[in-house]
């Protein structure tokens, strides 16, 4: 079977999630698997990945980003109060303001969320470098980690954070404290129903998706 050939897709982050990127502090991301199928692997896309579960039945997921395939973040924004009211395609560039970002934020102008977000104004472009298949809860400590936690200086414990601004509580196992943020973007016992998620690892390039192929 040839084996598919690299896509570019979207992905969505949350803001805290967004400023870990930045940071260089985030390369994974887990995503929860809706799409699970016991079916011949000819009966899904080509890609799919092949895992077993507890009772060591194969499963498949049909593919949705896969090793080589590079993801632009979309994440909140807003334009220049300038062109408030202006459709996305005809606001420049230089009018984009990420609300991630603690620095100036135009007064006047409404928020957009990140599903709104178009190609060119994304400003994250991440390349996945492996894919797997797992239970939640089965994150290891060092994964935890590279989900974008950071360690206080003073403790040694692991916490959530957005730039200088701590989130939650603080933990000496960072399994714990990513278990509280999963459910604090999930919903609450989101974390407690351990589903089945596709872990990203990737790199990070500080640039628009264009400017990569340029």
């Amino acid at each position: 079977m040839n084996e598919p050939k690299a896509k570019d897709r979207p992905m969505l982050f949350s803001g805290p999630m967004v400023r870990a990127l930045l940071d260089g502090r985030k390369t994974q991301t887990r995503r929860r698997l809706d799409a699970w199928t016991d079916e011949p692997l000819a009966y899904v896309e080509a890609g799919a990945i092949e895992a077993l579960d507890a009772d060591d039945r194969p499963y498949r997921w049909p593919r949705t980003h896969a090793v080589g395939d590079r993801l632009w973040v979309r994440e909140a924004w807003k334009a220049h109060s300038t062109f408030e009211g202006v459709p996305p395609r005809d606001v420049p560039p230089s009018g984009v303001f990420y609300l991630a970002d603690d620095s100036y934020s135009p007064s006047g102008s409404r928020g957009r969320p990140s599903v709104f977000m178009p190609r060119w104004a994304s400003r994250l472009t991440l390349t996945v470098t492996d894919v797997r298949v797992e239970r939640l809860q089965d994150i290891s400590k060092p994964d935890a980690i590279a989900e974008g936690l950071i360690q206080l200086r003073t403790t040694r414990r692991w916490v959530a954070s957005k730039g200088d601004q701590y989130l939650g509580y603080a933990h000496a196992d960072p399994r714990v404290v990513y278990g509280w943020l999963w459910n604090t973007i999930n919903g609450d016992g989101a974390w407690e129903a351990n589903p089945r998620v596709a872990a990203y690892t990737f790199t990070i390039a500080d640039r628009n998706i264009e400017a990569e192929t340029a």
